[in-house]
């Protein structure tokens, strides 16, 4: 998806340092909700998050993947991204989330077991 289209209010949005909410399910059926910091490439369309590989959230999502959603929130503004989480591991991957993070945050302390949620995102919603 061609996050582009959404225009330059959405991408200064995403831009913005806002923490975020990631909604994942559980396999009883009830939701994961945990605040996270994440990046988005619009051109991509990916969104992206970093954490520990032994995290829940990445063994939610697991090796095949799993539908999610990336909420953020400040004041009457609002998005949420939906769609399908993989876990990427491979260094140069990491390395580039890790950089995305630390251009929108701050540089992101030493973790020798990081991976990556790479959300590719296929809907949107929200009031920005």
């Amino acid at each position: 998806m061609n996050l582009v289209e959404q225009g330059e209010a959405f991408a200064a949005f995403w831009q913005e340092r806002h923490l975020c909410t990631l909604s994942t399910a559980r396999p009883d059926g009830p939701p994961h909700v945990v605040p996270v910091g994440a990046t988005l490439d619009l051109a991509g369309g990916i969104a992206r998050v970093i954490t520990s590989g032994s995290s829940y959230k990445a063994r939610l999502i697991g090796p095949s993947g799993a539908p999610v959603a990336l909420c953020q929130v400040d004041g009457r503004r609002w998005s949420t991204l939906e769609g399908r989480a993989v876990v990427r591991a491979e260094p140069e991957q990491v390395a580039d989330a890790e950089h995305r993070y630390a251009t929108r945050y701050k540089p992101p302390r030493p973790n020798p077991s990081r991976v990556v949620l790479e959300i590719h995102v296929t809907r949107v919603l929200g009031n920005v």
